[in-house]
């Protein structure tokens, strides 16, 4: 038998034989961020099916947010639990943002950074969906959680807006957030839409901004595979994008990659080029 040649990752490595690639982890751009809602018609996601799916694809998944506030609603040491599988499989878990708008409006900030210690989550969404913090107020916030050694992650807009964002605002707030320490920004969706919707300028200019490669985007889990694949289109297959479902997790991998019939297997025409 011939020398059976692989990788790092121990795939078998042909001469000619090869599927298409992309950067592996770590990786600062094309970020694919899973959203965990637990059990749920967006995929059965319990420890058992948790670990079936990342034997999978935990190459291709950077994150795992924790839905909403069920860092604090589901059991204790079931959150300990998944939140460990995560991490064994190189996958960086964090709580939803409506934890902490939730803990922001009870005044309870400080039990919100209790309790994610006491079930071993380390970085946090600090968002404003529904909350709205004045600029001193933000950062003061930022720095509490950063100084009890929680990474943070913002969400950029509202859930409701009114008006599309400036472009010059959002890349202000983007660069005022990487200047504290801030892993990265997402963009929510519903600012997203808007924008396409009302100013699709703005939108196509959002790849040209310096600091855009420090944000992930978050296409609506309802509208798979049209938007996701129209945001690879857009932006390129190394767009970062979250919100993406455990049963998206690897179709959206294979479309980064040409992969699929919703792309028309591009990587096909892309080597006969």
């Amino acid at each position: 038998m011939a020398d059976e040649e692989t990788d790092e990752r121990g795939y078998y490595t042909y001469e000619r034989l090869k599927a298409p690639t992309r950067q592996g982890k770590p990786r600062k751009t094309g970020l694919t961020a899973m959203i965990d809602v637990g059990p749920s018609d967006f995929g059965w996601i319990g420890p058992r099916g948790l670990k079936d799916l990342l034997d999978f694809g935990a190459e291709f998944i950077d994150y795992a947010k924790i839905f909403a506030i069920n860092a604090l609603d589901y059991p204790p040491p079931l959150i300990r639990k998944m939140v460990g599988i995560y991490k064994d499989y190189g996958v960086t878990p964090f709580a939803g943002g409506i934890l902490f708008e939730t803990a922001y409006h009870q005044n309870a900030v400080d039990e919100m950074i209790t309790h994610l210690k006491r079930v071993e989550i380390d970085t946090l969404e600090l968002s404003e969906n529904y909350v709205e913090l004045e600029n001193d107020v933000r950062m003061q916030q930022i720095n509490l959680l950063q100084k009890a050694g929680l990474t943070v992650v913002y969400e950029f807009g509202r859930k409701i807006p009114t008006e599309p964002l400036s472009i010059d605002y959002m890349g202000s707030i983007v660069e005022k957030m990487m200047g504290v320490g801030v892993d990265h920004v997402i963009l929510e969706q519903s600012e997203i839409d808007m924008l396409a919707a009302e100013t699709p300028q703005a939108m196509q200019a959002l790849p040209q901004q310096k600091w855009f490669e420090h944000c992930v985007l978050e296409p609506d889990p309802y509208s798979f595979p049209h938007q996701h694949i129209q945001m690879i289109k857009d932006f390129g297959p190394e767009v970062s994008l979250c919100n993406v479902t455990p049963e998206q997790v690897l179709k959206l991998e294979g479309f980064r990659r040409g992969i699929g019939r919703p792309v028309h297997y591009s990587y096909l025409s892309d080597d006969l080029e």
